[in-house]
């Protein structure tokens, strides 16, 4: 599928046309755009007239030019996309369905000052028109751009009046502006300005034009063979740095010279390194962890035939119902342990990714890099449950993030739409202008404000510059006054709206006395708005909910809260009003833009996933970065070089194929003895390990860095000859890989669906994508730019070197108009969204969905365990909130195994141990079933005076031993290749039973009832009991919330020791004791009650404060229990206690 199949016009949607009519996809309400001018009078504008007004190039196919005249004078492009862009960011773009896409003008984004240029709302000179107060046009460094020598002041605005209706003449000396100045001023910075764009090629066409598939053009690879991948742009203007492999005069025409082709020799000489390695795990340690494996296979087999054989005929129901259930483990246990017979560890070479993407080279002169770029998304939705200053930490440490800066992005999406997270956006950004330069200054670690200014070791530590105590010590207070802003945003923002409020009543009053005269006067009733800091209303969510501002229904923002850096380094310099000493010190920030898509009532907004579609969709558009990394609002940037780290893998060898690469989630503020097993490093170390040697981690919902192409739901590279599948026939394969080979390289590298067609119907895009031309002209774009280098023969799909190093296109309004409309309620009606392309709907566990589409696709997935940790964030240690986190995990697992998700029904394309890994995922809260019915069992064996066998003899005790020594051995293996503690192993153990015990039960019920009745069951907080010591860091862990998920643990735990009082007086004083039944019985109680300590000690509080309702349940269930031994075995007439009643 070649690029130019692609190029449409961005003021229609054109690339449906040619579809027949009854494939055309319906057309989305009309959008229409418009602009706030100084005056604040809004100005609607069709597509065409603003692109042609912002000064885009996209339409300048004349045949007739028209020369520069006093009557027409035209902005310099240069100067009219930095001041473009400059508007960009000073402007909150709203809008939605069936409503006008406004960019409003703000002069004052938060209560404070603005002091970075990249800053939405930064400081400026006023414009010097009369009647006009907004900014002056700047540069990067926020000095004034004068477009006249004479210097006189003027805003964008003006400047187009001036330049369109004035007659070019500048308002200040009555001159006519002259271009060549305009040029001067635009280059003053160092900067130098991109190149003119042949006439007639879009916005798209510029960021990337492939070679067209000609004969005239082909060029020779590595190996001496056609190869379509080496090229590299073919435009009808010149070129500077990205032109690795051009052709020399004139061999374009010489089609049969291989000399055409100026191939540097050090692609040749220089030995080939590669950016990763799989370090395997040693044999001494595998071998035997398999082989046990094996044994405790056929013991079990051993174990389980022999009780099938051997009932218990004085207890054939104790029997029968201890068989199934060991029945039911086994089979379990083999699902969890196939799985990890091939663990794997990886390493990555950092330095060997400087070498090749930020190292001068023949192809690169100047060392800028060559890295592909990464947008980054953080998803909130409540300010409340989700603190702002926690979301702002993270941002920083985003923005801060050791990676180019022209290369990277931040989208926070708000769910919320709340105008506090907005503000606390606004102050993120304005203090990133010194924590950022102070990381890079000093090389600070970790690069979140409040982790880093609260370590306990010494900050001082291998720190070399003289000044790093003085700097250290203004950006801490700078800190403890950011914190202060935050925390008291709430109240300012209210106490803001309520003087607003006020004041609007005031007038409403004044105009209905006006109006009224004399007549007695009625009370005003004005909605009670919202307010920004430059006094107009919040488009988004009001703290007093009204229609179309509420949390359901509001219009669609986007905000550039900075805007992009320049393409060059900005050094700071002595004489800058800086706290700190920046001189050297790269002051740029990367692109971070504020977005709450829009949302309606009667829409099904699908949470979490929707949002992060939406952001998927703007990010596109807005910056294409080829790789997108994916966090919560509370997990930051732990280890700066983790996006390298990340990016090792998908630039190396094979990476074109790998559709996310998976970190491990690491948590602070966790109680040393984690009673909860909240590190849950049992999942990340030992099972996330194992998965990384077949095809993939699965994907866990954030710390995960995506290839956008794999999202967009394309097939992996070369997926026909990767197929492991056994159910297609030879000459199937045959076929199909014979006329892949007539296909060009690049028009297989996007590939969608099961059908075998190698030229997609780019028609269908839109019934795929949504109508948004930008949208799908981007698409190859991330596809070129996500490609590893062509550095190698054995590299296939590669890109060449340099490619990547020219400049992004600047951000113009237009642009993020359209950014508005993709993200509005209706852009996915009729789409592929949300069901192939993007986040997977339908499930609370999305991101388990997400990742399984992928790998049944034929993607792999990597797994990448830094040294120091890449994210950190926080996790409930509360008992009662991490049950109803395991029950929202369980849940989504019980919709898994009833939905098409199910591993049963999975392609060919994955591999058997992957979808067997899958198939556990669905399968385990079933367990919870016959878990809880085990844990009755040696209590209703010491009630019944009868055990699971008819007596212990020692097969039944060989077995058992030989079942827990080859567990235990296992355990130890495990531990030994993963890393992992013994005590960890042992609270993942004592967890499982708690919550098998309980949330798991409650996700199949809620899933039952969900798919059988239709019913919707949801399990929530009663009520609440917290501790007085607000001082301890851990206090939350002994706060006691009551829920109905402790029941069923509770009764377990109650009638297991009332079992055990039973059955030893029952021994004790019986004619004939059975001590073999009572140890069984014991035993098997003991080990229930051993693993619910960890439960029974949270509902003891702190200092032994147990609340009331843990007294009742426990007096309810004892004297129930009490009641019905007394029933079964009236104590009258028997010198035996409970010797009368037989069980059936």
């Amino acid at each position: 599928m070649s690029s130019k199949l692609f190029r449409a016009s961005r003021s229609s949607i054109s690339s449906t046309s040619d579809a027949p009519d009854g494939q055309k996809p319906p057309l989305p309400p009309t959008v229409q755009f418009g602009r706030r001018t100084s005056s604040g009078r809004y100005v609607s504008y069709s597509r065409d007239d603003l692109d042609s007004e912002l000064g885009s190039t996209d339409f300048m196919n004349y045949t007739v030019h028209i020369p520069p005249t006093p009557d027409n004078q035209p902005m310099d492009p240069s100067i009219s996309q930095k001041v473009e862009e400059q508007y960009v960011s000073n402007s909150l773009f709203t809008g939605g369905f069936n409503s006008v896409t406004r960019a409003h003008l703000m002069d004052k984004v938060i209560e404070s000052e603005a002091n970075h240029p990249q800053m939405a709302g930064a400081k400026g000179s006023s414009c010097a028109i009369p009647g006009c107060d907004s900014k002056v046009m700047s540069d990067e460094r926020g000095a004034d751009i004068l477009p006249c020598e004479c210097g006189f002041k003027i805003c964008r605005d003006c400047y187009i009046d001036a330049v369109k209706t004035g007659g070019g003449t500048c308002p200040g000396c009555k001159e006519l502006y002259k271009n060549t100045e305009l040029d001067e001023v635009a280059v003053d910075n160092g900067r130098p300005l991109p190149l003119p764009p042949p006439s007639g090629m879009s916005k798209m066409e510029r960021r990337l034009s492939l070679m067209k598939s000609t004969k005239s053009a082909l060029m020779r690879s590595q190996t001496g063979d056609f190869d379509h991948n080496r090229w590299l742009f073919e435009t009808k203007g010149t070129y500077g740095y990205g032109n690795a492999i051009w052709p020399k005069e004139g061999a374009f025409e010489k089609e049969n010279e291989d000399d055409g082709v100026d191939q540097p020799t050090e692609l040749r000489s220089r030995p080939w390194r590669p950016l990763t390695r799989k370090l395997k795990i040693p044999a001494a340690v595998l071998s035997p962890y398999r082989l046990i494996i094996f044994i405790r296979l056929v013991v079990l087999g051993l174990f389980l035939t022999w009780r099938i054989k051997h009932q218990n005929t004085d207890a054939v129901w104790l029997w029968g119902m201890s068989v199934v259930c060991e029945i039911w483990f086994a089979f379990s246990w083999l699902l969890d342990q196939l799985p990890k017979l091939c663990p794997v560890n990886r390493s990555t070479d950092l330095n060997v990714l400087k070498e090749k993407f930020e190292t001068p080279t023949p192809n690169n002169p100047t060392g800028k890099s060559d890295l592909p770029g990464v947008d980054v998304f953080v998803s909130t939705a409540d300010p409340e449950k989700e603190p702002p200053l926690v979301t702002a930490n993270t941002i920083l440490s985003i923005l801060a993030a050791d990676y180019p800066v022209e290369k990277l992005s931040c989208y926070v999406s708000d769910d919320g739409g709340a105008l506090l997270t907005f503000e606390a956006m606004a102050e993120a950004a304005s203090y990133a202008n010194m924590w950022v330069p102070f990381c890079r200054k000093h090389d600070i670690e970790p690069r979140n404000p409040e982790s880093y200014f609260n370590l306990k070791r010494d900050p001082y530590k291998n720190k070399v510059r003289p000044d790093f105590v003085k700097d250290r010590r203004r950006v801490k207070r700078e800190y403890d006054e950011f914190k202060v802003r935050i925390n008291s945003l709430p109240d300012s923002i209210r106490r803001r709206s309520d003087a607003y409020h006020a004041r609007e009543e005031i007038k409403a009053m004044k105009v209905q006395r006006q109006n009224r005269g004399d007549e007695p006067l009625e009370t005003v009733k004005i909605p009670k708005a919202t307010w920004m800091a430059d006094g107009t209303h919040w488009p988004g969510t009001w703290l007093t909910p009204t229609s179309e501002h509420s949390k359901g229904d509001h219009a669609g923002i986007i905000q550039v809260m900075l805007k992009p850096p320049s393409d060059e380094p900005l050094f700071g310099s002595a004489d800058d009003t800086r706290l700190i000493d920046l001189t050297d010190v790269d002051i740029r920030l990367p692109l971070l833009v504020y977005v709450s898509r829009e949302k309606r009532p009667g829409y099904d907004h699908n949470k979490k996933a929707g949002a992060m579609n939406a952001l998927v969709r703007a990010s596109a558009i807005m910056s294409n970065g080829p790789f997108i990394l994916n966090l919560d609002c509370d997990h930051y940037i732990y280890n700066s070089k983790a996006m390298r780290e990340g990016m090792c893998f998908m630039m190396d060898r094979g990476g074109d194929r790998i559709c996310y690469v998976q970190f491990p989630q690491r948590f602070e503020g966790i109680d040393p003895s984690d009673r909860y097993a909240n590190h849950n490093t049992v999942f990340f170390d030992v099972n996330m390990r194992a998965l990384d040697g077949l095809q993939g981690p699965v994907y866990v919902g954030t710390g995960c860095l995506f290839r956008r192409i794999a999202l967009y739901g394309f097939d992996p590279p070369r997926s026909k000859e990767h197929n492991t599948g056994c159910c297609n026939c030879c000459f199937g394969r045959q076929k199909k890989h014979a006329s892949m080979a007539s296909t060009p390289e690049e028009n297989r590298a996007l590939r969608m669906g099961d059908s075998d067609e190698e030229e997609m119907n780019l028609s269908l895009f839109p019934k795929k994508f949504g109508n948004s031309t930008f949208l799908i002209d981007s698409i190859p774009v991330a596809e070129f730019q996500g490609r590893p280098l062509a550095d190698h023969p054995a590299v296939k799909n590669g890109r060449p070197p340099g490619a990547l190093t020219i400049p992004r296109d600047l951000l113009d309004a237009s642009t993020v108009a359209e950014a508005i409309s993709v993200i509005s309620c209706w852009y996915e009606d009729k789409t592929e969204w949300g069901n192939r392309v993007g986040w997977i709907y339908g499930s609370v566990t999305e991101d388990v969905v997400t990742g399984y589409r992928m790998h049944n696709r034929g993607w792999k997935s990597v797994y990448c365990v830094t040294k120091r940790d890449a994210f950190r964030g926080t996790a409930p240690i509360n008992l009662t909130d991490r049950l109803h986190q395991v029950l929202r995990w369980a849940t989504g697992s019980v919709e898994i195994f009833f939905s098409r998700n199910n591993a049963l029904l999975a392609s060919p394309r994955m591999k058997v141990l992957q979808r067997i890994a899958y198939l556990n995922v669905g399968i385990y809260p079933f367990t919870s079933i016959f878990l809880i019915v085990y844990c009755f069992l040696p209590a209703l064996s010491l009630f019944s005076g009868q055990f699971i066998v008819q007596t212990l003899n020692v097969t039944f005790l060989s077995y058992l031993l030989g079942i827990t020594v080859t567990l235990c051995m296992l355990a130890v293996l495990e531990i030994k290749w993963s890393g992992i503690e013994l005590e960890e192993w042992w609270r993942n153990e004592q967890f499982w039973l708690i919550g098998g015990t309980s949330a798991h039960l409650a996700a199949v019920l809620q899933g039952l009832l969900k798919v059988i009745a239709g019913i919707e069951i949801s399990f929530t907080l009663t009520s609440k009991s917290a501790g007085d010591d607000l001082d301890d860091e851990f206090a939350d862990l002994y706060i006691v919330k009551w829920t109905s998920l402790m029941i069923p643990p509770i009764t377990i735990m109650m009638v297991n020791l009332i079992a055990i009082a039973v059955g030893v007086s029952r021994t004790i004083y019986s004619v004939i004791p059975q001590w073999s039944r009572l140890i069984g019985g014991v035993f098997f109680s003991f080990w229930v009650l051993a693993h619910l300590y960890p439960f029974a000690k949270g509902l003891m509080g702190r200092r032994g404060r147990t609340p009331t309702i843990v007294f009742v349940w426990s007096g309810l269930i004892a004297i129930t229990i009490s009641l019905l031994w007394v029933a079964i075995n009236p104590p009258a007439g028997t010198n035996q206690i409970g010797g009368s009643f037989q069980f059936p």
